[in-house]
C-alpha cells in the first residue's frame, strides 16, 4: 500500500504518515511517551505538586526529542544536568527502597509511569533502528532517552513511597 497524500486534510493526521523511513516511527514513539506523561499528570493524587511541576517541564522536554532527529536540535547539556538532578533528587528521597527488579504494579498512576519508564526504552530503540538505516543524531537523545527511562521508574518508586505502597519484589530464575 502507497497511499497518496489526500487532498482533504482531515484525512492525514500526521504529515509523514506514509513515510517508510523510521524518523515517523520515532516521531510517533516520543508523541505517544508525551501523552502517557499528561495521563500520569491527570492520575496524579494531590500532594504530589513537585511531580506535577516536573513533568510539565517534561512534556515540552520530550516533544524537544521528537523533532530533534528530522529538524533542529532541541536536547541541550542543560537538559540532561535538570533531568539527572530530579533523578537524584527523588532516589534520595526513596531512600534506597528499591535495590533490585520489583513487579511493575500499584496504584495509580504508578502503571503509567511504568508505561512511560517502557516507552522511553522503546524511544531509544528507535534511535538504534534510526542509527542502524544511516539517520544520524546527536549522541545526546541517546543519553536523554536513556535517562528518561530510569528516571521514570525512580518516579515510580517516589509515587508510591508517598502513597504508602510497598514495592513488590520480583526474584528472576533466568539471571
Amino acid at each position: 500500500m502507497n497511499p497518496k497524500r489526500p487532498r482533504d486534510l482531515r484525512e492525514l493526521c500526521y504529515p509523514f504518515i506514509y513515510e517508510t523511513k523510521w524518523q515517523c516511527d520515532y516521531e510517533i514513539a516520543t508523541d505517544e511517551l508525551c501523552s502517557q506523561v499528561g495521563v500520569v499528570m491527570a492520575q496524579l493524587p494531590t500532594g504530589f505538586d513537585e511531580v506535577q511541576a516536573d513533568l510539565d517541564r517534561l512534556q515540552r522536554l520530550i516533544y524537544n526529542l521528537n523533532g530533534s532527529v528530522r529538524g533542529r536540535l532541541g536536547i541541550f547539556e542543560g537538559d540532561l544536568t535538570w533531568l539527572k538532578g530530579r533523578y537524584d533528587h527523588y532516589n534520595a528521597a526513596t531512600h534506597g527502597r528499591v535495590t533490585g527488579f520489583v513487579l511493575p504494579r500499584g496504584p495509580m498512576p504508578v502503571p503509567t509511569l511504568h508505561l512511560c519508564r517502557c516507552g522511553a526504552k522503546k524511544v531509544v530503540r528507535l534511535l538504534v533502528r534510526l542509527e542502524e538505516n544511516g539517520v544520524s543524531w546527536d549522541p545526546i537523545l541517546g543519553r536523554f532517552a536513556n535517562l528518561l527511562a530510569n528516571f521514570f521508574f525512580v518516579l515510580t518508586v517516589y509515587v508510591k513511597a508517598g502513597m504508602g505502597v510497598d514495592e513488590v519484589e520480583y526474584v528472576s530464575i533466568n539471571y
